[in-house]
């Protein structure tokens, strides 16, 4: 799987909140300075950025300290961030 050179738009869902954001980012960029930005756009503090996971393709991101790049993100590709434990409906 290869990626563009140039830079790249990723659009990243944040289940809490049910939106999306579009992101210009280049292939250098690491998957956890992503998530960060996903929650302060959805107005969820970045502090809490532990307590989420990201899902590229429905499979866990489990070292967050990798690049675009290094994951095969291609231009367009969607990611999902979601709260890492399970919550009950109440």
């Amino acid at each position: 799987m290869t990626t563009a050179a140039g830079p790249l738009t990723v659009r990243v869902a944040v289940a809490d909140t049910w939106e999306t954001f579009a992101f210009a980012a280049s292939p250098g960029d690491g998957i956890a300075a992503l998530k960060r930005r996903a929650l302060d756009a959805a107005r969820i503090d970045p502090a809490w950025a532990d307590r989420y996971d990201v899902k590229l393709g429905g499979a866990l991101v489990a070292d967050e300290s990798r690049t675009l790049a290094e994951l095969g993100v291609r231009d367009g590709a969607q990611l999902v961030v979601l709260f890492r434990r399970r919550r009950p409906v109440r």
